[in-house]
């Protein structure tokens, strides 16, 4: 393989810490040459780690890719609604680019960006890291050796740990869908897409529920102030105060929303920032669990849930075919394959893997580096053209959670928001 240079958009916590160590561990393969990053800290830390060239930091990624082509590859991990703009520039200027997910919260701007991909000839993967995983890939290849027969059914469960809830959705980044994205779309479009690459068959609808059920005003807590800090007489009751949890268990959390992590630190961040506010009044509107239906085009279906009331944070999977059944628990790091004529069950331990997700987020990176030696050739395994019927079946999922369930056919949900190419 070739050696590869890449800048890096946004320094953030899936940029900094999920795909630019790769260039740390695998300098043969690959180096961040330029950044673009408004957060002066975290520009600092990638620019020392990767001894980038000072003249090539930037707070803007309008500034950097105003430069013109500087590398093989653009790594574009802005917010959600941030994507679109640097990941369009990117691909015009010759920029093959990796997309952290979801693409857009915007239907219209994901079907945009996987037709300049091909118009502009350029890799645009988008960072769906499950598939890279030993867990999922051993999935999909047990069902491809027809050991369970044609698959009927799988249900899903996304367990999202509570306090993980409490941080990122109701505190945090993605809380609010108008600042960020749907709960379905912004975290579950990994499932959606692991659902879509396991049952290898074209989704034709879906309908699904869910709400905002308890994190919710009404329920505060009486006396309670707008910050946990400002004395809450609920502090010893309530397992989500901030001051407790950020100070103690959830310290590795606190290093997500302040630079700096020591006690004193971690208290001015919490006077200060959404994260030291009371869970029941925050700026929160996402869903804190969702259930979604789906039906695919040979009959077979597919059920999801998602839930933020869980203990631990981890994916649960049922698959049951005409001939056995699978499953698995990522925690656990391991599958079962029990077979219907021989009553036999077969148990696969994974190694422990090395990275985050399972270790998809440094297989995803070493993949896409391979995917542009053979652009061309075959398709990446979570191209935005594989990816865009995954975003769609979680957009659908979203307008009939507001439509009280109302089913949705994906065909024609796709055509209402495609242009015609001049």
């Amino acid at each position: 393989m070739q050696p590869k240079t890449a800048i890096l958009i946004g320094a953030g916590d899936r940029g900094a810490r999920a795909y630019a160590p790769y260039a740390l561990e695998y300098p043969n393969e690959l180096e961040i040459v330029a950044v673009a990053e408004p957060n002066k800290e975290r520009r600092r830390r990638i620019f020392e780690a990767h001894n980038i060239p000072t003249e090539n930091c930037y707070d803007s990624w309008e500034d950097l890719l105003a430069q013109g082509k500087m590398a093989d590859i653009a790594i574009v991990c802005t917010m959600d609604r941030h994507h679109f703009a640097p990941t369009m520039k990117a691909l015009e200027s010759g920029y093959h680019v990796l997309l952290e997910k979801p693409m857009s919260p915007d239907p219209a701007e994901c079907i945009e960006m996987e037709r300049a991909a091909k118009k502009y000839n350029r890799q645009l993967t988008i960072c769906h890291v499950l598939r890279y995983t030993q867990f999922w890939s051993t999935i999909k290849k047990v069902i491809e050796e027809g050991t369970i027969g044609d698959v009927a059914s799988i249900q899903l469960n996304e367990n999202v740990e509570i306090m993980h809830m409490s941080h990122s959705f109701v505190r945090g980044n993605w809380s609010n869908k108008e600042k960020s994205s749907p709960m379905i779309l912004q975290k579950s479009c990994h499932d959606m897409d692991i659902l879509s690459f396991v049952m290898d068959k074209k989704c034709t609808r879906v309908s699904s529920y869910g709400s905002l059920m308890h994190f919710r005003e009404e329920n505060t807590p009486k006396g309670a102030p707008k910050r946990c800090l400002d004395g809450c007489p609920a502090e010893l009751e309530c397992p989500f105060h901030a001051g407790r949890y950020y100070l103690g268990e959830g310290k590795g959390w606190a290093r997500k929303f302040t630079e700096d992590d020591s006690r004193e630190g971690i208290i001015k961040a919490l006077q200060e920032t959404d994260y030291g506010k009371c869970v029941y009044q925050s700026d929160n509107n996402v869903v804190d669990h969702q259930v979604v239906n789906m039906e695919f085009e040979d009959g077979a279906t597919a059920t999801f849930s998602m839930s933020g009331f869980t203990r631990e944070q981890t994916r649960m999977v049922q698959i049951m075919g005409t001939k056995g059944e699978i499953r698995g628990n990522m925690a656990e790091n391991s599958i079962s394959i029990f077979d219907f004529l021989t009553k036999h069950e077969t148990v696969i331990n994974f190694n422990r893997p090395v990275g985050g997700h399972g270790g998809g987020d440094n297989a995803i990176v070493r993949t896409f580096l391979r995917d542009i030696d053979n652009y061309g050739k075959q398709d990446s395994l979570s191209s935005a053209s594989v990816s865009l019927r995954s975003h769609l079946m979680a957009f659908a999922a979203e307008e009939s959670r507001l439509n009280k369930g109302e089913s949705i056919e994906l065909d024609s949900y796709y055509n209402s928001f495609v242009k015609e190419e001049v």
